[in-house]
């Protein structure tokens, strides 16, 4: 049986969000699952190990709308690439018209989607959960999971002199927009407080983003010889740095979605993004602007955002 699922939003977050749910699929069915994704999900970096996923195929679309699959002839082109490969069932993650009309005239008698139309209905998770629960009777757990392999994990405590007699502790400092991005003054107090009372080493992972190398520059300024930045390495190289530490504080992005989901109790500071993409882990520990029960797009919370309330929440997952 030959299975494809569509998953077309841009963040490499939402990727991961949508593992348990395509993982579901293929263990319900007993057949690895073929992964139409966005390059800028970049989840050939993360996914390889995973024995439920054997494909993936990038789908190139673009913000401007001139990528290779995007106006009509790159939905014919799609067609014709996914005709190709027989699929006998599609699960689509969004309410495109589109790719619906795309999975039917590339021969594929199974479509499984979410209400075409209702995208601005959604909740990520919810929308996923519901999809597999109508079709397929699964009820999902939303608990994403991203496989090393041993040697790579033994490789990267060496190569960066990792010791276990040390709290080493992943700080994710970059976004993927100004607004999730916590000043650098919040995290430079935050490793203060915590060298009160621990022996640590700080990962400092971020993008090569202006912003992100200004907040990584005046971090390293202040305690360089505690930290470690991992800004030069690409996502497979840090992973396995990722799950040598004990615990990690990032902002909302990647990060904090890639260390939850290598099993790393996750505090995630939350100042201008739906609460969801910070708590859908058990992993997970949001911490709000100082004063705020809810946060969402256009909070801007970045500066009210407390260090010692990470600290304290810090320590309770220490214990």
């Amino acid at each position: 049986m030959k299975i494809l699922a569509i998953q077309n939003r841009m963040g490499i977050g939402d990727m991961v969000i949508f593992l348990p749910f395509i993982e579901s699929i293929a263990e319900n069915f007993n057949s690895p699952i073929t992964l139409l994704v966005k390059e800028s999900s970049k989840a050939n970096e993360y996914i390889k190990n995973n024995n439920k996923i054997n494909k993936i195929i990038n789908l190139k679309r673009s913000n401007k709308n001139n990528g290779y699959h995007d106006g009509i002839l790159g939905f014919l082109r799609l067609i014709k690439e996914l005709k190709k490969y027989s699929f006998d069932k599609v699960f689509i993650f969004n309410s495109s018209l589109r790719y619906y009309l795309i999975c039917k005239l590339a021969g594929i008698k199974e479509i499984y989607q979410y209400p075409l139309f209702k995208k601005k209905e959604q909740n990520i998770i919810e929308a996923a959960k519901s999809l597999l629960l109508k079709k397929l009777n699964l009820k999902v757990s939303s608990n994403p999971r991203i496989f090393l392999d041993d040697n790579s994990i033994q490789k990267a405590k060496e190569k960066f002199n990792i010791s276990d007699e040390k709290l080493n502790i992943l700080l994710g400092i970059g976004g993927s927009g100004p607004t999730k991005r916590i000043p650098s003054n919040k995290f430079i107090e935050l490793i203060k407080l915590t060298l009160n009372e621990y022996d640590c080493k700080f990962f400092l992972a971020t993008g090569q983003g202006e912003d992100e190398q200004k907040i990584l520059n005046e971090i390293n300024l202040s305690y360089n010889e505690k930290c470690v930045s991992l800004d030069k390495l690409s996502i497979s190289e840090i992973l396995p740095i990722i799950k040598n530490c004990r615990l990690a504080v990032c902002n909302d992005s990647s990060f904090s979605h890639f260390s939850a989901s290598l099993g790393l109790p996750t505090i995630v500071l939350m100042s201008d993004t739906p609460l969801l993409y910070g708590n859908y882990s058990p992993q997970m520990f949001p911490i709000l602007p100082e004063g705020s029960k809810i946060v969402s797009h256009g909070t801007n919370g970045k500066e009210k955002i407390n260090s010692e309330d990470i600290f304290k929440r810090l320590k309770t997952i220490i214990k």
